[in-house]
């Protein structure tokens, strides 16, 4: 197993090997690498270098961080494509790990692109001139439920992210990814509800795709479309059954997708 020390903690991560293009894939809050299990294996049998990691407080990272807010996770992910010697680098991010990685792509010299899969960014929360998503009251109302029930609440969280009927055990493991976060991991999604990450998006100059599910119950489909919209070089693709994993939903879409997207891109410079 692989871990990368940050600030008094290690960071578990895995780097499966490939020829083509690095990709770098970040979870949302509270889960872990895995739920890119099949993405991950697909893309490196495409030839891609996949890299993957925990964030602070979730999968098999340590729990005890000092802090482990959005911009630690921004800056982890920027140390993990430095420690490794990434060059070209496209950042996936889900959710609020689309955060993540378009901070992370933005401040990047050697980011070649950036796909927000159901991607919190570049606001998660409206405020007067963004009428998109929920509110910082929606956001502080769930971490507080995790406060008095963090197995049910967590539960509820598991059962809403997929649209489409899955198979039997698919919301059970998903629900088990989120219990194995610890309560550190809800700095991030605190500090996501007031994040605004609107002027790193317009002046971005990497391609962007942004992936979108209709029946998203976590991440309004507008917030993506918003993002494809103001990136210069933005594109969305929207999946009409699809809820807020449309890498789970629609796996075969999703690969689709995000594959044309890289083949936009070329191989490595």
């Amino acid at each position: 197993m692989a871990y990368l020390d940050r600030e008094g903690g290690r960071l578990f991560y895995q780097d499966r090997a490939g020829e083509k293009r690095p990709i770098i894939l970040i979870h949302g809050w509270s889960a872990a690498l895995t739920v890119w299990d099949t993405v991950s294996d697909a893309l490196v049998r495409a030839g891609h270098r996949v890299i993957a990691f925990d964030q602070r407080g979730c999968g098999d990272s340590d729990k005890d961080f000092g802090s482990a807010t959005l911009e630690d996770s921004i800056e982890d992910a920027l140390a993990l494509a430095e420690h490794l010697g990434l060059r070209g680098t496209v950042f996936n991010g889900w959710s609020l790990g689309g955060a993540v990685a378009l901070g992370a792509a933005s401040r990047s010299p050697d980011a070649a692109g950036l796909v927000l899969t159901c991607g919190a960014a570049p606001r998660y929360t409206q405020v007067d001139d963004f009428p998109y998503g929920g509110t910082v009251a929606d956001v502080e109302g769930v971490v507080a439920a995790l406060q008095q029930d963090r197995p049910g609440t967590f539960r509820g969280v598991a059962a809403a992210v997929c649209a489409k009927p899955m198979a039997d055990g698919v919301v059970d493991w998903i629900w088990q990814t989120f219990l194995r976060s610890g309560p550190i991991a809800n700095q991030a999604i605190l500090d996501l509800a007031h994040s605004d990450q609107r002027e790193a998006l317009s002046s971005l100059s990497i391609p962007l795709l942004s992936i979108t599910g209709e029946h998203d119950n976590f991440v309004a489909p507008d917030i993506g479309k918003f993002a494809a919209e103001t990136a210069p070089h933005g594109k969305q693709v929207h999946f009409a059954d699809c809820g807020h994993a449309p890498f789970l939903e629609d796996f075969p879409g999703y690969l689709d997708a995000v594959l044309d997207f890289l083949a936009t891109i070329g191989d490595r410079e």
